[in-house]
């Protein structure tokens, strides 16, 4: 049987552009895919019209098929297979329909279990250091009665005849591009394959029941407010015979009265007396690690930061711990004998009644040129 011309195949005119080519195969790949179509002749079409487009949409096959027709296969140009190869019928299906060919998950399959997750809060300290605790979580463990079965004891789940099995049903539907077939579970046996006539009264059927399980976790020194740890195999039990899910225990850390946290690093604010800053002192200044001393030079001004190398929090990963940073405010007293006024009035005196900074260009002086306009 001699072949049909591709242009009459595809049902355009000699001079069509690629674009309508393109247009009027998929058109026809629609209308004649065996998954759709189940007409007795569809495949051949459809096989007939890929051939088409694959030499009409080549310039140089389209231009040796116009010039040697069907026979230009013959003339040593390569022939018109493979030039754009769509993988077969499974990849075209899934181009113009989004995948409905695919393949179908067993539902007797080995299925891995769902993850669970827990929200731990840490005091402070705790994240800093890392603790070990046992926590306490409701979760699925198989039924104890049916053994996971969810049926009756003495009895046994059967195959669903409305799915025969496969936990799917399909349906055929026409529309304006053929018959299309679709899969979707099946909603007398869930997805499940199976068909459960007598259940099992402890767990109703379910072949699982909710426990309170007690799991011990061991979080680790350095671990920050918002990170998670995976405690694995510790979610819900997998089906027909599956790993079991995961536990992520989330973290939250409560907030500090004096410390904040940034990463590794901790920071405060140290309170000074305006004699203390003035003067300098040492001081004692709280970390997590303990006190420490800190010297404060003379004419330490509010918002001067100080470091202490190492005395911030440990890096969860082990690299070494961050450092403290202390920022440095001047409190200004607000209930002062009458003895402490006269002397800060002799003071102010003395110091000419201006602010006094030792710095060349200091704070009372821009501000001074800047009253001036200057």
């Amino acid at each position: 049987m001699s072949k049909r011309d591709y242009y009459e195949v595809l049902g355009v005119d000699k001079g069509s552009s690629k674009e309508e080519i393109k247009k009027a195969y998929r058109k026809l790949a629609r209308q004649y895919h065996p998954d759709v179509n189940k007409e007795p002749d569809a495949a051949d079409k459809f096989k007939e019209a890929k051939e088409a487009y694959e030499t009409l949409s080549n310039d140089q096959k389209r231009a040796q098929y116009d010039q040697f027709g069907h026979a230009a296969g013959n003339q040593g140009f390569g022939g018109f297979g493979g030039a754009q190869d769509f993988g077969g019928f499974g990849d075209i299906f899934d181009m113009f329909f989004g995948g409905g060919g695919g393949r179908r998950r067993d539902p007797n399959a080995p299925q891995q279990g769902a993850d669970l997750q827990y929200t731990l809060i840490l005091y402070f300290e705790e994240a800093i250091f890392g603790k070990e605790t046992d926590i306490t979580i409701p979760k699925d463990e198989e039924c104890g009665t049916c053994h996971g079965s969810g049926a009756k004891p003495g009895t046994k789940p059967e195959t669903c005849s409305h799915c025969h099995g496969s936990g799917q049903l399909n349906t055929e539907q026409n529309t304006p591009f053929g018959r299309v077939v679709n899969r979707r579970a099946c909603h007398y046996c869930n997805g499940t394959g199976k068909l459960i006539k007598e259940k099992c009264a402890t767990c109703n059927g379910k072949g699982s029941v909710k426990k309170n399980k007690k799991i011990h976790i061991n979080i680790p020194a350095g671990i920050d407010d918002g990170q998670q740890i995976r405690v694995s195999g510790k979610g819900e039990p997998g089906k027909n015979g599956g790993p079991a899910g995961d536990l992520y225990v989330v973290i939250q850390v409560r907030n500090h009265d004096f410390f904040t946290r940034e990463g590794d690093h901790i920071f405060c604010e140290l309170p000074l007396t305006f004699a203390q800053a003035a003067l300098g002192d040492e001081v004692e200044v709280p970390t997590v690690h303990g006190k420490v001393k800190l010297k404060v030079p003379a004419g330490t001004q509010t918002g001067k930061t100080f470091r202490l190398k190492g005395k911030g929090a440990p890096n969860v990963r082990g690299y070494g711990n961050g450092d403290q940073h202390i920022k440095v405010r001047v409190v200004t007293p607000t209930n002062i004998t009458d003895r402490q006024k006269e002397l800060l009035r002799e003071f102010n005196e003395i110091a000419g009644n201006e602010a006094t900074e030792e710095q060349e260009d200091s704070l009372f002086q821009r501000f001074k040129r800047a009253f001036k306009g200057e």
